[in-house]
């Protein structure tokens, strides 16, 4: 009875804790996440009734996780059984996409003349294995958020041996992004979080509507994380990009509460500096998890993109051997931003356009190419050029980086930074004009 007492005790203590810790992390994520200025107070209007609930989704996700923690199930098993229950979800979730994409396949066959009743087995097993996931997700996450405090814990990211936070996320379906963009200039003026229900004829109205009413550049895009407390990871068969996408965003909330952290929204180089640092950290630490506790499902050692962590799971990722995205997108973006710059922003839309059809012929599905696409993607810089074309910021962390002897060390020198001009100058840069 004391037992179930204390274990009682320490829940609400739990909750208590975590729900604090969610909101402080939740008001400093809306001024992350939203640029205050007039353009996107105006956009909210036609955004309301699409909005994400961030609220219900927290306090669902705490109570997951304080649930899990009580019971603390993973403790009771070896080593081999916790890197199981992984895998096993894992591998259940790969089925689910198997069988989705046969269900796709049979709505989209002309010659199916009936696809809810040629699919009925197959919807029957995707509920089958839906049920399956759900049984074993929050042990499966419990599992992962253990191993990667323990790889936090070797690279010397903890507290008293204890990561602060604590490591804490939940494989879910994710909001989309709605970012805007001025028309004259790439610049991201506003970054709103909109329902992951919108269907495909939902986004491009909306989109349409905030361009022309407002007269700027608008952009659903797909997230891979969010740095909520508990984090939102996305949903992926790909364990490679799942470790990642965790280590990413408890980045995020280590930043936090640290000058780098709490001016993201101020400028744009501080929103690249931000989310640089953290995609590149969250690599790291996802492929020493990977290397760690699933050594046969390390991939070899290959360059990570933009358009790969934060369009989609590289296993969804379609591309031409001779065709190089990096290089490409980066001249886009330099011939795009010279066409801005002389004020011809119809000749800039209608350049970026004619780009985007060279993408869709090799390989890249890229619905849409315009000012919020490089306001978006320019931020994530770990591999140089690409959208970011040739701003300096992502340089300048990735040199940092490298003349780092450690990962805690470039995180905690990072945090330090409230200015771009603070990184260069530590760099012995020369001063920007």
């Amino acid at each position: 009875m004391q037992n179930r007492l204390w274990a009682l005790y320490d829940g609400v203590i739990s909750l208590l804790t975590w729900s604090l810790i969610g909101i402080m992390v939740g008001l400093l994520l809306t001024g992350a996440g939203y640029v205050p200025g007039d353009t996107g107070q105006q956009a909210e209007r036609f955004l309301r009734s699409y909005e994400f609930d961030f609220v219900s989704w927290t306090l669902n996700a705490i109570g997951t996780r304080v649930w899990q923690n009580s019971v603390d199930e993973q403790s009771y098993l070896s080593p081999a059984a916790r890197s199981g229950i992984v895998r096993n979800y894992f591998k259940l979730r790969s089925q689910y996409e198997n069988v989705q994409g046969q269900i796709a396949s049979v709505y989209a066959d002309p010659a199916v003349t009936d696809p809810a009743t040629t699919s009925a087995s197959l919807r029957a097993q995707l509920n089958s294995l839906r049920a399956q996931m759900a049984s074993v997700q929050s042990l499966a996450e419990a599992v992962l958020q253990e191993q990667l405090s323990v790889i936090l814990a070797e690279q010397g990211l903890t507290t008293a041996g204890q990561p602060v936070p604590p490591v804490a996320f939940h494989l879910t379906d994710l909001p989309y992004a709605f970012i805007i963009s001025p028309r004259d200039v790439i610049r991201q003026d506003a970054n709103l979080d909109v329902s992951g229900a919108l269907t495909l004829d939902q986004q491009v109205a909306l989109e349409d509507q905030v361009s022309k009413s407002l007269n700027v550049s608008a952009l659903v895009v797909p997230l891979g994380g969010i740095g909520t407390y508990p984090t939102m990871v996305g949903q992926s068969s790909d364990l490679n990009w799942i470790a990642s996408v965790i280590g990413h965003e408890w980045t995020h909330n280590y930043l936090t509460f640290r000058p780098l952290g709490l001016n993201y929204g101020t400028s744009g180089a501080l929103r690249t500096m931000n989310e640089t640092t953290a995609e590149s950290i969250g690599i790291e630490l996802g492929a020493l998890l990977v290397q760690r506790y699933y050594p046969d499902l390390a991939p070899p050692p290959a360059p990570f993109t933009n358009i790969v962590k934060r369009d989609q799971p590289p296993a969804q990722q379609a591309q031409a051997p001779s065709f190089d995205f990096q290089a490409e997108m980066h001249d886009t973006r330099v011939t795009t931003d010279a066409l801005l710059a002389q004020g011809k922003v119809d000749a800039a839309e209608a350049y970026m356009e004619s780009r985007r059809r060279v993408f869709l012929q090799n390989g890249y599905q890229i619905r849409k190419l315009n000012q919020a696409y490089f306001a978006f993607y320019g931020a994530y810089e770990i591999s140089g050029g690409g959208a970011a074309g040739s701003d300096p910021v992502g340089g300048a962390v990735r040199l940092l980086r490298r003349r780092s002897p450690s990962i805690a060390f470039f995180v905690n020198t990072m945090a330090t930074f409230s200015s771009f001009q603070q990184l260069r100058d530590y760099l012995g840069l020369p001063t920007t004009p």
